[in-house]
């Protein structure tokens, strides 16, 4: 780690102040005399793995006929019809790259005592692409993740090497359902095959994690009772640096402190509303986060950006849901309907009642998506930079199957993804297969992944197995 020392900028430099530790984004004055350090920087490609629960209305036979998830065409220039659950990001559709046909049957059944128990598996199935051991016990067996496996060895000179957030209430120390240990219902990111990593649920903490790194909770808590911003803690630092900046520098500087400033505020808003003893939809989640989900999405996909931005981090893992939780969400078009039980639909007006709420939460990466390709590092997006994959170990949750799944990917990552395309895997493809490839894009060279049955190939929109 490295302060500001000297006409030329570190990539990786910090302001530091009581309780705050603000890391800077890409600055040209980071570019050295010699162009090494510069296409380094400018080629690194993030990984945000999301994870979603309980599939999408469009992966069962009524939902593929209405084209509630896959486009009917395949190929380049796809369309997204008026119920399909992606739309909202058609406006993105030029980063939007979707696999359909994929299958995770790692999350199935492999003997009777593990029939029915899909909820409380699948999570850990999500980026490990492999079977869980069914256990109550410390005994847990699943397998390394595809994030993980990337951050372990690439993440190393970040200062977090990875970062796992999540929305809903978890308890990894519990016993879940059918003999299953809730660390697999409540994980998605495992360092090793028996060791689940914890993810962060309130904004609050995952702030504090990236601009107070380095400080002591005394000192943290101190700012917090004088209730100075990270800003206000470091501004004598930033009018000292702005000395040494070309106009452009002190540009971008100014909206990547102010954007964290924002998010302080808006965080510490949340706070103050939540402890202001008026009733809560959520009276027992923690004060920093938020009733709404789409206020929670958007403050935990702007951490996620900033993350980037100043190179905390170049791995996430967001998992978005809980199997078998049964919220409402008020601002969807089917406010009153629980989540849990619409995802088990009996008819074509249930289907596409569920389909509406699968609308909404996929509907939140409209946010992400916009903030991806406002953001720019060394001259491109983010979204130029980063692979967002998206998906879920369930495909049609009325009979709990796992073949068919959902999954797409944002951005174009360095170039893997073309963006604009629908590939229809063949039947029977595993979607290992897919993480396979991006591994082995982002620079890993390995054989397999889970139960994967070869690589998947982005460059022809129906590809073998």
């Amino acid at each position: 780690m490295s302060y500001i020392t000297g006409k030329h900028l570190p990539r990786r430099t910090f302001l530091q102040g009581m309780g705050a530790m603000v890391a800077l984004p890409y600055l040209e004055s980071m570019l050295p005399a010699g162009k090494a350090e510069a296409a380094a920087a400018v080629n690194t490609t993030r990984l945000v793995c999301i994870e979603e629960v309980h599939g999408l209305a469009g992966c069962n036979k009524i939902g593929m006929e209405k084209y509630l998830y896959a486009p009917q065409k395949i190929g380049r220039d796809f369309e997204l019809n008026s119920d399909n659950a992606l739309r909202g990001l058609k406006p993105y559709q030029d980063d939007l790259t979707i696999v359909s046909n994929t299958d995770v049957r790692m999350a199935e059944a492999f003997s009777a005592p593990e029939i029915g128990a899909d909820h409380f598996r699948s999570a850990a199935v999500f980026l490990t692409q492999s079977h869980p051991k069914q256990t109550q016990g410390s005994d847990l067996w699943a397998g390394t993740s595809f994030d993980q496996l990337h951050a372990t060895r690439f993440g190393k000179d970040n200062p977090l090497p990875s970062l796992q957030l999540c929305i809903e209430s978890l308890d990894q120390a519990g016993t879940c359902t059918y003999n299953y240990h809730c660390a697999y219902t409540d994980a998605i990111s495992w360092a090793t095959p028996n060791q689940p990593l914890p993810m962060i649920r309130d904004p609050r903490q995952a702030f504090d994690l990236l601009f107070g790194v380095g400080s002591t909770q005394q000192d943290r808590d101190e700012r917090k009772q004088t209730r100075k911003s990270v800003l206000d803690v470091v501004r004598n630092q930033v009018a000292d640096l702005n000395k040494k900046l070309p106009a452009s520098d002190r540009n971008r500087l100014a909206q990547y402190l102010q954007a964290v400033d924002e998010l302080d505020r808006r965080i510490k808003s949340v706070e103050t509303r939540n402890s202001s003893g008026e009733g809560r939809e959520m009276p027992n989640a923690p004060a920093g986060v938020p009733d709404s989900f789409s206020e929670h999405m958007r403050l935990m996909f702007d951490i996620q950006v900033l993350a980037m931005q100043n190179d905390m981090t170049r791995v996430i893992s967001f998992k978005t849901g809980r199997d078998a939780d049964s919220r409402r969400f008020p601002e969807s078009e089917v406010p009153n309907q629980a989540f849990h039980p619409s995802s088990h639909y009996g008819n074509e007006t249930a289907v596409m009642n569920y389909n509406k709420i699968n609308t909404y939460r996929v509907g939140q990466l409209a946010y992400l998506a916009e903030r991806l390709k406002a953001t720019m590092d060394g001259g491109r997006s983010l979204m130029d930079q980063t692979i967002v994959l998206w998906g879920s170990p369930m495909s049609d949750s009325n009979i709990h199957a796992h073949r068919h799944a959902p999954l797409f990917f944002l951005g174009k990552g360095n170039g893997l993804l073309p963006g604009n395309t629908h590939f229809k895997a063949d039947d029977g493809t595993p979607m290992a297969n897919v993480m396979l490839s991006v591994l082995n894009h982002l620079g890993h060279d390995v054989k397999s992944f889970g139960d994967s049955t070869g690589e998947f190939s982005f460059s022809t929109p129906t590809s073998v197995r």
